[in-house]
């Protein structure tokens, strides 16, 4: 489970080769054993569990772009909402190396990269935790014992910071924390108090928070006393670990309460860290660096890194090097974990990212294209130890890479052309236009940096106030919707840590969902859902647990059982609704259901005063219910039949299920072709055909882990897990080397799935497109929609042959005509485009309307040339030998009288001409040309 680096020494061992790097000849740590050693210290000394980094793209967390700080993972833990029977659940002490981002939102440090020596946009965070066990005592004791006994660092190099209090919020000093460092021997000069802004720590602007203690480095050293330096900003005194001591809640009435249970939560920069033991003064002189800034010098040939910034730094060369380590680095671990640039959320960040390095790497270092993903391989050979995803998929983050940058270049050139366009109409002195940089910024992707260096080079300032009145605007209508939805969420189906503690507190039990896979199939094949009964446990509303809630009041509703089935898994949720017993005319609409921490929570809106205690009947909407179960049961044999056609190496990518379609993502090295979708549709029909049963059963996690290609499991899932299995029973795909799995569609899911494939009776793939290179997405559509989109697309499929048999028989005949069909075959091809069908049809019918509207406008252009040749032949013999040729002629369109100027002027190089053709609307159609001659003599006449 350990995400450890190379090494695997004993602990002691560890302890003893590590000589500190000041003294001379001694050997310093590598970056991967200095990772490895964070790791076992933690597992082996104090019993902490090691847990593998979760990817960066943050999982079920819209509050976030990327993974930022180690504790994201935990969130579910902190905040009360992990499911009971989950792995994550059960832990109590906690240790792991975290793939962490910030390169938007409130924590960006991309702007600053390269322009100082450590930030970084990619880092990795070491951290341990406790979940209700330990505290400040043992969380100081441990950090102290690793630091100065472990990894040898001198004490007395070492502050310590303690949170000295805040009288505004009635919070006195941590002298808690103060005294657990004065009795691990820290001398009092070195334990320093600081305000909230530096040592209380916060999640967001409500959660979880609480006091921090900080360990910071003398650089310096020499036995002098440099707390002044403290929290000051110098680089010669930093931060390297913050140990987190969560015991408040912050409220969205911003007042504190506190936790039910105490948590500790630290991070550690491997990178800084990495920095003092290997006694250097900046993050990119370290190892983890180095490999790839020679890389860079090997490929752009220039100057080497001298690790230059500021003024010194002529011509940005060195912060180009910093740069484009900085962002490869990020750009393979975003793309592995599942982050592709693009054009909304985390996906335009990294877009950014990557046209970031590009421009430093064409425009100050002058490497030629291809030097990011050259780099690939180094960032690989650095990271892949300790995250060997990166290893897998390294081909996949060079092809992506490689495509973005010629696509940006091609931007950059086009970008140019603008800037000179518009500094040539701009007034001297005057601000280049905000407008303009907005485009550029928001439609070619241009970093801001860049947009700035490009005029200074010109001499030439922006408007930046306009331009930030552009991004205010953009981010608050960015924000209007979602926000507004968010916040209604969490108030109402969310429930707080508080809430969940208390409800923990008071006994009431997490909510029995298991009646939501009660149903089975009828005698006539109709399926029939069992009827359910509960008792309202608790209600909530208003961020409070409620016993009574008033008619018209909108509110969640936890019971002690349900049928209604939550969201998750990528399955929407049950609607339906409740009545209350001996009250059958009064309908409670349910319009949602949240899973949070255990319990079920109904979004109701109370047409009648509800309270705890009243018994109810829930009915769930059995139509959109089946409809989710057909389609999620869809997507786990489009899965098998995506993999059985495109090979093992596809692998899904994200899904979502409604009551309406299916979406399907999924990795493939190149496009999807028409008979490949045709395959994968056949071999879904062929399994719908055999009518398979669908075996589910819940089983241990530890035995799930056991199937044959089952993919890989994370600590969120519940044990027992539940197996959902297409055609053979759960117990066969569970025995031991059993290769059935491999055969069939296995997966762990929570989701609710038909009991017979034949249910589903048609399955069609409507769309399919490419997110990324490499990534795919297809929607599906199943049962009465699927027939139906086949009967659109043979419909369609009539229209384009119709077409197709009378262009051949027009193709000598009228212009007028064959414009006629040229319309008919744009309109059917916008038809084709938007029309529900098919997709492998649809490409079908793309390529022959494709081949259709060029043989329609060789046929036009033909047609007009003749035409024009008998006119311009009779116009010739009616004018002969004229300078000027002035006439009216006949011609349906002025693309005609055109070619007929034309061939006058070709046949009769000395003469001008102009022409005129009335038109049945009234309007005049006039084209003319003047001889070369005529011009030249009419250039001496005016000169």
């Amino acid at each position: 489970m350990a995400a450890a680096g190379p090494l695997r020494l004993p602990l002691l061992a560890v302890r003893r080769s590590w000589p500190r790097c000041p003294r001379r000849g001694a050997a310093c740590p590598s970056a991967g054993q200095v990772r490895a050693a964070f790791l076992r210290f933690f597992e082996e000394k104090h019993g902490h569990r090691c847990l593998p980094s979760a990817p960066v793209r943050p999982r079920g967390d819209p509050t976030l772009l990327f993974v930022n700080s180690g504790m994201n993972q935990f969130k579910p833990v902190f905040l009360g909402t992990a499911h009971p029977r989950s792995e994550l659940a059960q832990q109590r002490r906690v240790v792991n190396s975290q793939k962490c981002v910030r390169a938007g939102g409130k924590h960006n440090d991309l702007e600053d990269v390269g322009r100082d020596t450590y930030h970084h946009t990619f880092f990795e965070m070491l951290g341990n935790w406790s979940f209700g066990d330990y505290f400040k005592e043992e969380a100081c004791s441990m950090a102290w014992e690793l630091l100065t006994e472990v990894y040898k660092i001198p004490k007395d190099r070492l502050y310590v910071t303690y949170f000295g209090g805040d009288s505004s919020l009635g919070l006195s000093a941590d002298e808690e924390c103060r005294d657990v460092w004065l009795s691990l021997g820290v001398p009092a000069s070195h334990v320093l108090p600081f305000p909230m802004k530096d040592n209380f720590w916060e999640m967001g602007d409500t959660g979880p928070c609480g006091p921090c203690t900080e360990i910071h480095y003398d650089h310096v050293g020499g036995g002098r006393n440099a707390s002044a330096l403290v929290n000051q900003g110098s680089p010669d005194v930093v931060e390297i670990w913050n140990l987190v001591f969560m015991q408040y809640s912050r409220e969205v009435e911003g007042n504190l309460l506190p936790l039910p249970q105490h948590h500790v939560d630290t991070g550690m920069g491997l990178e800084r860290l990495v920095t003092v033991l290997q006694n250097k003064r900046s993050n990119y002189d370290t190892d983890l660096f180095t490999p790839i800034l020679d890389a860079i010098h090997k490929g752009c040939g220039g100057p080497r890194y001298q690790g230059l910034v500021g003024n010194a730094d002529v011509g940005h060369v060195d912060m180009a090097y910093r740069v484009v380590a900085d962002h490869v680095r990020t750009l393979c671990v975003c793309i592995t974990d599942g982050i592709y640039p693009g054009f909304s959320g985390a996906e335009l960040v990294l877009r950014r990212i990557l046209r970031r390095a590009v421009r430093f790497c064409s425009e100050v270092l002058h490497a030629p294209h291809g030097l990011l993903a050259s780099l690939v391989p180094t960032v690989v050979e650095v990271l892949g130890d300790a995250y060997p995803e990166l290893r897998k998929n390294a081909d996949q983050v060079m092809d992506i890479i490689n495509e973005n940058e010629v696509a940006f270049l091609s931007s950059l050139e086009r970008g140019r052309r603008i800037i000179e366009r518009t500094v040539q109409q701009m007034k001297p002195s005057a601000s280049f236009p905000a407008e303009v940089a907005w485009s550029l910024y928001g439609n070619l992707g241009f970093p801001l940096d860049l947009i700035d260096l490009m005029l200074e080079e010109k001499g030439i300032r922006l408007d930046l106030a306009a331009f930030n009145e552009f991004v205010l605007e953009d981010a608050k209508r960015k924000a209007r919707g979602p926000q507004e939805g968010r916040q209604l969420e969490g108030t109402v189906v969310h429930l707080d840590v508080h809430s969940l503690a208390e409800l923990q507190k008071d006994n009431i039990p997490a909510t029995d969902d298991s009646p939501k896979y009660s149903y089975k199939l009828g005698q006539h094949g109709q399926y029939e859902f069992s009827p359910c009964q509960a008792t309202i446990l608790m209600l909530y509303r208003d961020q409070s647990l409620q016993k009574e809630v008033g008619a018209g009041q909108h509110c969640g509703v936890i019971l002690d059982r349900t049928n209604f089935y939550a969201e998750q898994g990528g399955q929407d949720s049950d609607q339906g609704y409740l009545i209350r017993l001996g009250q059958q005319d009064i309908l409670f609409p349910v319009e949602s259901v949240r899973l949070c921490g255990g319990y079920v929570i109904h979004e109701v809106t109370a047409v009648e005063t509800l309270r705890v205690g009243d018994q109810v009947q829930l009915f769930v909407d059995e139509v959109q219910r089946l409809a989710c179960m057909t389609n999620h049961t869809a997507t786990h044999l489009l899965n098998f039949a995506l993999r059985h056609v495109l090979g093992d190496s596809t692998e899904q990518r994200g899904s979502h299920v409604t009551a309406e379609q299916l979406r399907f993502d999924f990795n493939i090295k190149g496009p999807v072709t028409v008979e490949q979708l045709q395959q994968v549709e056949q071999v879904v029909q062929d399994v719908i055909k055999r009518n398979e049963a669908v075996y589910m059963a819940e089983v241990p996690l530890a035995l799930a882990r056991r199937v044959q290609g089952l993919r890989a499991l994370d600590e969120g899932y519940p044990d027992p897990v539940r197996i959902v299995s297409l055609g053979i029973p759960v117990e066969t795909v569970l025995t031991s080397n059993s290769q059935a799995a491999m055969q069939t569609s296995v997966e762990l899911c929570c989701g609710t799935h038909l009991l017979q494939t034949g249910a589903m009776e048609d399955l069609a793939i409507v769309s399919e497109r490419q997110l990324v290179k490499g990534i795919s997405r297809v929607i599906a559509v199943t049962g009465r929609q699927a027939k139906q989109a086949r009967e659109v697309g043979q419909c369609l499929a009539m229209e384009v042959d119709s077409v197709s048999i009378r262009m051949k028989q027009t193709r000598s005949t009228s212009v007028l005509e064959m414009q006629n069909l040229s319309k008919e075959v744009g309109q059917l091809t916008k038809v084709v485009a938007s029309t529900t069908m098919p997709q492998w049809q649809r490409k079908e019918l793309q390529s022959i309307l494709k081949s259709l509207q060029r043989t329609a406008n060789t046929a036009i252009k033909k047609l007009e040339m003749q035409q024009a040749e008998e006119k311009a032949q009779r116009l010739l013999a009616k004018h002969c030998n004229q300078p000027v040729i002035i006439d009216t002629v006949p011609a349906d369109s002025l693309s005609i009288l055109m070619k007929v100027v034309n061939q006058l002027c070709d046949k009769s190089p000395g003469t001008s001409v102009l022409l005129l053709s009335p038109q049945d609307s009234g309007e005049v159609l006039c084209a003319c040309q003047v001889s070369k001659a005529a011009w030249l003599e009419s250039a001496v006449v005016f000169s």
